[in-house]
């Protein structure tokens, strides 16, 4: 990052504080490193983000919303694969003592340290003696791993029960897939949605709204047939082109068809939930010039993943993943299901019934019964598992709560059973879009933020799509006297009680000053009620972007507003 670079990234950080949108999480306390809030105008921000992300998946009809607590049981994350397995890895300064994630310490050094293990780690920072961060000395102390999950206890005292607040969103998708199935129907594909915060214990947060201890995250899990053709439609992207930097090659510009007909991305599915997000990227306000997806490098891919794309944006601080695409196959449900004993299965038609004879192996009631009590139908349960009957008795069985009983000949009972298959239970697979909402709002700022010099002043723009605008229109009287002042309140207050629509009222300072404060808030449409208003019912509507006004009537410019239809206004 140049100097100039740094200049202009401490200049937006000064306005989005001294203007309410992004600013640091408990300043007068001396803050909190890795936590930011989102002030008056950020809040709205980031909620008209979030709901725009749930309106373009909700609206493909085969997906729904849930809402999970955020404080998880150990068991779930243990099942996960969390507990063991959610680390990086940290070294700490000799000199200063400050802790510093290791694989940081390489990014302008090594292409994808990311990908590397711990022993690698080592040898590349022992070779390179990259300067610490802090004080800039070389000398380092050894690895370490360390888990990432904040921990807790669900209740009181020595009943408590451990758990972590959780580190994603996407584990309560996995445990009421049931329910889910049951809510479509027992019909694949379909798919879940949750939006809401994640926490993870940063080793060193840094680079502001990048890396987060709580941070806002929305994730999707479809859920799919393997064995069943995809049935996408790519024809809206059938002329789009992305770049694309494919596992260990160079960048390619290419369609998303195309790529997958070339099987550089191995999925129809992960294809499409690609182009979607990108579609959906746009749509907020991403510079499409600033988008490329990476295809995760064998070595850093989920050993259970079969392809994962990052969607990742250029920024003040260089190319970011702000998305991850995976197909994570039938993993997260056979995780659960192991772990639980409870069935997390989809059921699959075959085209033609067969027919099947098999050899059961079960319990004789009359004498099984009394031998074995309250432990019968566990004995049944684990005799009826058995792949073939049993050649000599007696003989040790196990069941399922690891006890061990010994079985009689006049226990069991053997049936050949004539049976008529009409399909059968599998696991279904997961294709999985994981967005960093914070990271998605850095890059709208980040992108949208222009300064410009005017009339010897330097004057900055914040050209944020209106359909993410944290206030809609500005509503400003151009003198608080003879009843300008209450005509643009109550235009104020009409617009304010329209479903979605936010109006910001401001009579303070000239009107040129006013109109410099919008810009830089990123307000797309200023409303200027003056003299004339009061005799015919219009008013001067000035946008944001090109700064040309017109006059218009006011009951037009609210129906406009209302319908997100204001650049027709111009034409």
């Amino acid at each position: 990052m140049t100097q100039a670079d740094r200049d202009r990234l401490e200049r937006l950080n000064s306005m989005l504080k001294r203007r309410g949108i992004i600013l640091p999480a408990f300043e007068i306390h001396g803050g909190a490193a890795g936590m930011y809030d989102f002030g008056p105008l950020g809040g709205r921000l980031r909620n008209k983000v979030n709901q725009i992300w749930l309106n373009h998946w909700l609206s493909q009809g085969d997906i729904v919303e849930i809402s999970c607590p955020t404080v998880t049981p150990f068991s779930v994350l243990e099942a996960s694969g969390h507990v063991g397995e959610f680390s990086d890895f940290v070294i700490s300064c000799l000199a200063c003592e400050q802790a510093s994630r290791a694989d940081h310490l390489l990014e302008d050094i090594h292409p994808n340290p990311d990908s590397l293990s711990m022993e690698e780690l080592a040898n590349e920072i022992a070779s390179k003696n990259p300067a610490c961060p802090d004080c800039g000395a070389v000398e380092w102390g050894q690895i370490e791993a360390q888990n990432l999950m904040f921990s807790t206890t669900l209740g009181a005292g020595s009943s408590g029960r451990q758990a972590f607040i959780r580190p994603e969103t996407a584990q309560g998708m996995f445990t009421n897939f049931p329910a889910l199935y049951r809510h479509f129907r027992q019909r694949l594909p379909f798919g879940a949605v949750q939006v809401g915060k994640g926490y993870r214990n940063e080793i060193s947060p840094r680079q502001g709204m990048i890396r987060l201890r709580e941070f806002n995250m929305a994730e999707l899990e479809y859920f799919i047939d393997p064995e069943e053709n995809s049935k996408h439609d790519f024809s809206k992207w059938s002329t789009m082109k992305f770049n694309l930097v494919p596992d260990s090659s160079d960048t390619i510009n290419t369609t998303i068809p195309q790529a997958l007909d070339d099987g550089i991305i191995r999925h129809p599915s992960v294809a499409w939930f690609m182009a979607s997000t990108a579609e959906l990227l746009f749509h907020m306000g991403i510079d499409a010039s600033k988008l490329r997806f990476r295809q995760h490098e064998s070595t850093e891919m989920a050993h259970y993943a079969s392809d994962c794309w990052d969607a990742e944006i250029l920024g003040s601080y260089g190319w970011i993943e702000c998305v991850g695409i995976a197909h994570r196959g039938c993993y997260d449900l056979e995780a659960h299901e192991n772990y639980t004993g409870q069935r997390l299965r989809a059921w699959r038609d075959w085209p033609e019934p067969v027919q099947s004879k098999r050899t059961l192996v079960t319990i004789d009631g009359s004498t099984a019964g009394p031998a074995f009590r309250s432990q019968a139908g566990a004995v049944k349960e684990a005799l009826e598992k058995m792949d073939a009957p049993p050649t000599t008795y007696p003989f040790k069985l196990t069941l399922s709560d690891s006890s061990i009983v010994e079985i009689q000949q006049e226990h069991v009972k053997i049936e050949d059973i004539d049976e008529t298959i009409n399909g059968e239970w599998f696991t279904p697979h997961v294709v999985e879009p994981a967005f960093g909402i914070d990271r998605i709002i850095w890059h709208l700022l980040d992108h949208a933020w222009n300064e410009e010099e005017k009339n010897g002043e330097q004057y900055s723009v914040l050209s944020l799509s209106p359909s993410v605008a944290p206030i809609d229109a500005a509503v400003l009287p151009l003198m608080e006297k003879d009843g300008m002042d209450e005509l643009a309140l109550n235009l104020h207050a009409s617009l304010c009680s329209m479903n979605g629509i936010q109006s910001s009222h401001d009579a303070s300072g000239s009107i040129g000053r006013r109109y410099a404060r919008a810009d830089e808030v990123g307000i797309p449409w200023c409303i200027t009620i003056d003299h004339q208003s009061l005799d015919d019912g219009t008013a001067t509507v000035r946008r944001r972007d090109d700064q040309k006004q017109i006059r218009c009537k006011i009951e037009d410019i609210t129906l406009h507003i209302r319908d997100g239809k204001m650049n027709s206004l111009f034409e």
